[in-house]
């Protein structure tokens, strides 16, 4: 029995959250509320008011989140400071479960160095009035995995997060499918084999792509010398990182007419079309229909 089920959310980090929820509101996502995080630093350990906020395009299982940094004296228990000097873009992944404790104990056994459990807090409005969404963390130290900071997620208030007024897209949009990573070279088989054992199954590959099933969504992993094939012309900001998410929506027609009615050029991809990470704030947007 699998512990971990897909992609519980991607996230963009940014010190320019206004200039992010712009661009992708542009591209017809419907965003969440601005919400501030309430943060805990170590396992048991009561959340505080940190450094961040978000806003997030919400899908009902996943959703991207927007993060910003919007008050630099704040605490930062998390090392989102950090992580932006580093670069800022797609940074995070993290991946679902209905278990934290249990999927912990499973990757430390596995010989993966993690946070424990965190407890995590914001605030948010509901149409039901104010509520807090709670949630748990797992983090994978970010030393073991070089191509982004790596979680696994687990909703306590899911209804709070996922409430139906967002879940409806100008763009159509209804979920992510996969998550695209390029991996150095040196580092393809130590990465695919990390994921291949936090997923509990083997890698297939298609061309140059080392393709994972996370059960509702795919990992795809590829080499940095390989990338081009996959991903030409795109930016490459460190020798492993994470690269690009895919779409799910409704109408490519009209979700491509919506994005470049925003102003945003895009590119015939597949069966959809994509969105450069040059102009999606680091992370190339592949939609497709499904």
């Amino acid at each position: 029995m699998r512990d971990i089920h897909g992609i519980h959310h991607t996230g963009l980090l940014t010190r320019d959250l206004d200039g992010l929820e712009r661009a992708y509101t542009s591209f017809g996502f419907t965003l969440s509320h601005r919400s501030r995080h309430l943060l805990g630093g170590r396992p048991g350990e009561a959340p505080v008011p940190g450094c961040t906020a978000n806003r997030c395009a919400l899908f009902g299982g996943s959703y991207i989140e927007l993060l910003g940094i919007v008050d630099e004296s704040a605490p930062d228990p998390w090392h989102t400071k950090a992580m932006a000097d580093e670069y800022e873009g797609f940074r995070l992944l993290n991946l679902d479960t209905d278990d934290a404790e249990a999927a912990d104990r499973r990757l430390a056994g596995a010989g993966l160095r993690t946070s424990g459990v965190l407890e995590l807090e914001r605030d948010i409005d509901t149409e039901q009035g104010p509520r807090t969404v709670r949630a748990r963390a797992v983090h994978i130290d970010p030393r073991s995995t070089p191509e982004g900071y790596v979680g696994i997620a687990q909703h306590l208030t899911r209804a709070y997060v996922h409430q139906p007024r967002y879940l409806g897209h100008p763009n159509g949009a209804r979920g992510l499918a996969a998550v695209l990573m390029v991996a150095d070279d040196a580092e393809f088989d130590a990465i695919t084999d990390r994921y291949a054992a936090m997923l509990r199954t083997a890698p297939g590959h298609r061309g140059p792509v080392a393709v994972l099933d996370a059960t509702t969504a795919v990992l795809e992993i590829v080499r940095a010398s390989d990338v081009e094939e996959v991903l030409p012309g795109e930016p490459a900001p460190a020798s492993s990182y994470l690269a690009a998410m895919t779409v799910v929506v409704d109408d490519v027609d009209r979700a491509r007419k919506t994005v470049e009615s925003g102003g945003t050029p895009t590119r015939t991809a597949g069966d959809g079309f994509f969105v450069s990470a040059r102009h999606a704030y680091g992370a190339g947007l592949f939609f497709t229909a499904g």
